[in-house]
């Protein structure tokens, strides 16, 4: 039995991590099995290419390297934790997917979403979420959130304010772009009121 997979999407301080870890928490409350998993990461590889990514200076990568270390990443998660996971029938909730990818390296980066499309088939098997929830948020204020973290993980936080902007209005037409799949949420408003409207759109 296969089984289904979330991911979460938006940019900086947009409140994935919480969002993703309260869904895991309902569904288990509902006596599934679920599986909470992040990206970069998820393996003691992927993890590493994390550290990678998301600290040092912004220019520490150019776009092409970041796509490669992120699939590579991703491969490698897929392979041990999500692919495993999906085919003994459990829920697996990921923070960050391949919308991350396009709309960092591409939207915010330049490359094309063609591309990195091809990338992503040929590096991870095409794998796709069932569903993607994608959170909405000001740039100004999801890096104003993002900034209270207190943690090493700033490298992306630290790009322009060109950047961020190019990402947000990524995530903020992906919904409308990719109806089927996505669906899109105000990440303004209250942390239980959103968590209420995310698990009524999963729930059967």
């Amino acid at each position: 039995m296969a089984g289904a997979f979330i991911s979460f999407e938006g940019g900086e301080g947009s409140g994935k991590s919480t969002q993703a870890r309260l869904l895991a928490d309902w569904l288990k409350s509902r006596g599934q099995e679920v599986v909470l998993t992040r990206e970069p990461g998820g393996t003691p590889g992927a993890e590493a290419v994390r550290a990678l990514l998301v600290t040092g200076e912004a220019a520490r990568w150019n776009a092409w390297s970041e796509a490669c270390l992120v699939n590579a990443a991703r491969a490698d998660h897929i392979a041990r934790v999500i692919a495993p996971a999906l085919a003994r029938g459990a829920t697996v909730v990921c923070d960050r997917f391949v919308d991350s990818t396009r709309a960092y390296q591409g939207a915010g980066k330049g490359l094309a979403d063609a591309e990195l499309l091809v990338l992503h088939r040929l590096a991870c098997g095409d794998l796709w979420p069932d569903l993607t929830i994608v959170l909405r948020v000001d740039p100004g204020i999801g890096l104003a959130r993002a900034a209270t973290r207190g943690d090493s993980e700033r490298r992306f936080e630290s790009h322009g304010d060109g950047f961020h902007a190019r990402v947000t209005a990524f995530f903020n037409a992906l919904p409308d772009a990719e109806p089927a799949r996505c669906r899109g949420f105000d990440a303004a408003q209250p942390i239980d009121a959103l968590a209420a409207q995310i698990a009524a759109a999963v729930a059967p």
